[in-house]
């Protein structure tokens, strides 16, 4: 009897089992790819990003898309180097090509934050030389509730509580696409294991001086309690509702109200004071953003901070996101840095 190759038996795998096949279903629905379109992968060696590989090959075959499959060494470790080669090794065995890119700067401080940052410019870079418009990740269901807890323990508002978006856009020209936020986490390590038989595992996800690593201790406790991630994914579902429709209104709203001038955004004292605190807020991150053409919003507590400097003229001079934000004569009027 002919034995497989690796190929017909990822593509059976897709094809054959209930489980997997639901949710690549969902997954192709989401990305709404156009043939000859080429995506980036990102790609960890953890079972959530194996799973997203695997998808995403399945995905390549039925729709003649080309992928690049993208892993950052962030040089956090001695053997980061070894372990970034053990998972090109393992994708090789299954005709995938992996690039490694690797982050040259130390990091010390905030560093789970700082190689974020530093991970998305790494790819940002590497999709505009390879002209690729979509990067892909695996977050997943329990990856949404504990982005809600993060924030909500951080005085979030209906914006940062509505937790992922499945499409962002972080650059110019270049999205940010989650299309596997309503799979949970065990379905994508059945995937993994089914497809590549190991993945590899991060030692910070253990690691308690991290608050998500925190958070996610509390599953079993709310989930004993009756509280379970299914019916906290619902709830953000419907916040998300209500940001999009706000989100309407506000861009409205925003239009209307501020006036550009020579690079610089005006609005009236009494146009500002007659927003309630939500578009207050909503306001000031937007303009923050167009100004300095940022895709990363400020967070919710340093705009109330500033937003009570304005509305009680401690301060007619702030600064915040590399903008000076001034009060004077009725206006508020904001403006970049110049550096």
């Amino acid at each position: 009897m002919k034995r497989k190759n690796s190929n017909a038996i990822l593509k059976d795998c897709f094809k054959y089992n209930a489980e997997f096949r639901s949710i690549y279903l969902d997954f192709k629905q989401k990305l709404k790819l156009h043939k000859n379109k080429t995506i980036a992968i990102a790609v960890s060696g953890g079972p959530d990003s194996l799973g997203l590989t695997a998808l995403a090959k399945a995905y390549s075959y039925e729709n003649i898309c080309k992928i690049q499959y993208v892993l950052v060494n962030h040089n956090l470790r001695k053997n980061s180097s070894k372990e970034a080669e053990a998972v090109k090794k393992l994708l090789k065995k299954k005709n995938i090509h992996l690039n490694i890119l690797s982050n040259k700067n130390l990091i010390t401080k905030n560093i789970q934050s700082e190689a974020r940052v530093i991970r998305y410019d790494l790819i940002s870079a590497f999709c505009k030389k390879k002209n690729i418009k979509k990067v892909v990740t695996a977050h997943h269901l329990e990856d949404q509730v504990e982005t809600f807890f993060i924030r909500l323990s951080r005085g979030s508002g209906l914006h940062g509580l509505s937790s992922m978006r499945t499409i962002t856009k972080i650059g110019p020209n270049l999205h940010l696409v989650r299309p596997l936020l309503n799979v949970k986490k065990n379905q994508l390590i059945k995937i993994a294991k089914s497809i590549f038989g190991k993945f590899f595992k991060d030692p910070t996800n253990k690691d308690k001086k991290y608050l998500r690593t925190r958070i996610r201790k509390l599953k079993n406790i709310l989930e004993k309690s009756g509280i379970n991630y299914d019916r906290i994914t619902q709830s953000i579902n419907n916040l998300a509702s209500s940001r999009d429709t706000l989100d309407v209104y506000l861009k409205d709203s925003y239009n209307s109200l501020i006036k550009k001038r020579n690079k610089k955004i005006i609005i009236k004292l009494d146009d500002f004071n007659s927003l309630n605190l939500e578009m207050k807020i909503r306001f000031t991150q937007k303009a923050i953003k167009d100004l300095t053409g940022s895709y990363y919003t400020q967070r919710t507590k340093k705009i109330v901070n500033l937003i009570r400097n304005i509305e009680t003229n401690k301060n007619n001079k702030n600064s915040l996101g590399k903008c000076i934000i001034l009060r004077e004569k009725g206006l508020i009027t904001l403006q970049k840095v110049k550096i």
